[in-house]
């Protein structure tokens, strides 16, 4: 019988890759997540700024910044205003704010845009795992190691493992664009 667990795998990782895009795209919501990817030259390394600073949702559209370092305040609003976030930080010397605005109609079009984009892109990553997996139990078919038979059936499996995924896929972008949308 062919194991489809290392398929499953990658596919899972595409997916989490997916959920890790869809988390950028802002919403109009402050979300923590979104400084993940930014980081501050700290000490000559770059840090990212969740690692030099708490940072807190004190409302919905505003993100706190307090660098443990005072020093760091400028590194950070630095980092901040060079990264695409589109946000100009605000600085009392401590503490940095970032307040979001919700898109306007015409941002909002152009976001679901992006998302549909980010899901096709997973929708191939998810379509090239399948390929691979297809190829491999073709090869493990010709060496003897599988029956015709059991080729069908580890076909049919990694089929229906993909059309599992790419409903996942779907879900998560209907449940993004209907979040942009509702704002």
């Amino acid at each position: 019988m062919y194991d489809t667990k290392e398929l499953e795998s990658k596919m899972q990782k595409t997916l989490e890759s997916l959920d890790s895009a869809l988390v950028v795209i802002r919403a109009g919501r402050a979300n923590p997540a979104i400084l993940n990817r930014i980081t501050a030259e700290y000490y000559g390394v770059a840090t990212p700024i969740p690692q030099m600073a708490q940072v807190s949702m004190p409302d919905a559209r505003t993100l706190a910044i307090q660098p443990w370092d005072t020093a760091a305040v400028k590194l950070v609003e630095k980092a901040i205003l060079a990264s695409d976030l589109g946000i100009t930080p605000i600085s009392d010397g401590r503490v940095i704010r970032l307040t979001f605005q919700p898109p306007t109609e015409e941002r909002r079009k152009e976001l679901t845009k992006q998302i549909a984009k980010l899901g096709e892109e997973a929708k191939v990553a998810l379509r090239n795992v399948r390929r691979d997996g297809n190829e491999k139990a073709q090869k493990a078919e010709k060496n003897g190691e599988l029956t015709e038979d059991e080729l069908k059936a580890a076909e049919k499996a990694i089929q229906t493992l993909t059309d599992n995924y790419v409903k996942k896929v779907d879900d998560r972008i209907g449940e993004k664009n209907k979040e942009i949308m509702s704002l």
